[in-house]
């Protein structure tokens, strides 16, 4: 989005489709609207066959679709990313991302005495 209002959308595209291996981390968490769904469709076509891309997400690939403002454009994308693809499914609890208050205020403890 911010590419896009600093005029600077192609450019970052053509980056995006350049790079040896793309991480797309927790996709479709959220719906995306009609410009970031021909966003991404545009940038998957352009990685399609040429470069690897990674998609991390908590929801199977059939459910992008309900993800997507265009059925059309989402199917295809999906199609691309799927075909050939290795998938890998991990089950198992959630581990947090964040220390626990108790050591953080410890270690904050620590930096402000240094």
């Amino acid at each position: 989005m911010a590419a896009r209002l600093d005029n600077r959308l192609e450019a970052e595209m053509r980056k995006l489709a350049r790079v040896d291996l793309l991480i797309l981390d927790d996709f479709a968490l959220r719906a995306l609207d009609p410009t970031e769904t021909n966003d991404f469709y545009e940038l998957i076509v352009e990685r399609h066959r040429k470069a690897s891309t990674i998609v991390t997400s908590n929801r199977e690939p059939s459910e992008w679709l309900s993800m997507m403002s265009d059925a059309l454009l989402a199917q295809s994308a999906i199609d691309r990313l799927t075909s050939g693809a290795h998938t890998l499914i991990i089950e198992g609890p959630v581990l947090p991302t964040t220390r626990p208050t108790q050591q953080r205020g410890a270690v904050d403890a620590e930096s402000e005495a240094l």
